[in-house]
């Protein structure tokens, strides 16, 4: 979207956090100087205690938030994830699952009726999320079906100190991880920061990067031309090796929308990949509404799969969202019964168009998974796997 296209009208309410939350990036900015690394003010825009995106109290998900996940959209989504996860626990006994930031808690009520349906329920159900308040509307969410169902459901603030059994699943997680932006400019790298502009921030750009570090390697592999701005994500490969390190056995799901390297980094990505959503408008400004908006990055799934076989974990496949759904039954699942009324299969229909359509979720989003153990094999690939493309 165009900056001339986005034209938002925050009430008095939403427009005071917004004040707060560039004071308080202001506040930090002065500590560090005059100016701040572009992760740590995404981490701050999105995470700051009471300010940021994602720990305030405004809807995010759905018709009424910023944005529309899967598990929004209507149960198919879950059900054929757990005809996934429904096999795994067969060949995993005792395992237990753990979803990274679960939103409204959607996906984890629908996996649990659906996996309870086949009495396939996991040992328990653990959350790792970070906002108080999407914490407080997963736990009235679930807390009655963990009693309906005898499951426990648990919240973390932190990896298991112990190692686990199990199945990790990150859907519409990676994209928020802080990430490092670059630019190319005369054979050297710039990395981008933050200074004080007016009463709102800018851009400001430093050339402390390590002539040999990540940034320089990128842009020499993908032969970036001079002016090509992007990003990188060291947090989307520490966490991976996190996993991993509490992995004992099982499998990690991730699902998000991203690229493999080589397409990451194409000549016409030129001004990279960070987007910002507001009020289910896309556009490219992260410091237009801090506090108020999403700032994310596509994930470069090339850079996953390699932290992962680096730290012991193997690619047990990657596919579209479109074949991984189909692949696990999705048209079954919609396919209309003689109770439908006319109004549960346009519902139907549209959720089927908005999950698996190319001008939807179903070519920008890719299905990862990674895995640790011998007799882990995976139904979401069989229509079509793509993992030589990482």
């Amino acid at each position: 979207m165009m900056q001339s296209d986005f034209n938002p009208q925050p009430d008095e309410l939403a427009t005071a956090h917004r004040q707060a939350a560039t004071q308080h990036i202001h506040d930090l900015i002065r500590e560090a100087g005059g100016a701040l690394s572009f992760d740590r003010f995404m981490e701050e825009a999105l995470y700051a205690p009471g300010l940021g995106y994602y720990v305030a109290g405004a809807s995010k998900f759905g018709a009424t938030g910023d944005f529309l996940t899967a598990p929004e959209s209507g149960s198919l989504f879950a059900k054929c994830l757990a005809r996934e996860i429904e096999g795994l626990l067969d060949v995993i006994p005792g395992a237990q699952i753990i979803e990274f930031g679960a939103g409204t808690g959607r996906l984890a009520e629908d996996l649990l009726r659906a996996l309870s349906q086949n009495h396939q329920l996991p040992s328990a159900y653990r959350i790792m999320e970070l906002s108080p308040d999407l914490q407080r509307q997963q736990k009235e969410r679930l807390e009655p079906l963990a009693r309906e169902l005898g499951i426990q459901v648990q919240w973390l603030s932190e990896m298991p100190a112990e190692r686990v059994d199990g199945i990790m699943l990150a859907n519409e997680v990676v994209d928020a991880f802080p990430v490092t932006r670059f630019r190319v400019e005369k054979n050297r790298i710039r990395r981008a920061r933050v200074r004080i502009e007016g009463e709102g921030v800018d851009w400001d750009w430093t050339e402390d990067l390590l002539a040999d570090g990540a940034e320089f390697e990128i842009a020499q592999a993908h032969n970036l031309p001079d002016g090509y701005e992007s990003e990188v994500c060291p947090r989307a490969s520490a966490w991976v090796r996190e996993l991993a390190n509490t992995l004992r056995r099982g499998a990690i799901l991730i699902i998000d929308y991203g690229y493999p390297a080589e397409e990451y980094y194409l000549p016409d990505r030129a001004q990279g990949t960070l987007r910002c959503h507001y009020r289910h408008q896309a556009h490219n400004d992260p410091f237009r509404l801090i506090g108020l908006q999403d700032i994310t990055c596509h994930v470069n799934f090339s850079q996953l799969s390699d932290a992962a076989q680096s730290s012991g974990l193997s690619v047990l496949g990657y596919t579209s969202q479109e074949a991984y759904l189909l692949s696990l039954g999705l048209l079954d699942f919609a396919s209309f019964t003689n109770t439908d009324d006319e109004r549960t299969r346009i519902a139907k229909a549209q959720e089927v168009k908005r999950l698996v359509l190319p001008s939807q979720m179903g070519e920008s989003f890719k299905v990862l998974a990674l895995g640790k153990g011998a007799g882990i094999s995976l139904d979401g690939f069989s229509l079509r796997d793509r993992t030589l493309s990482l």
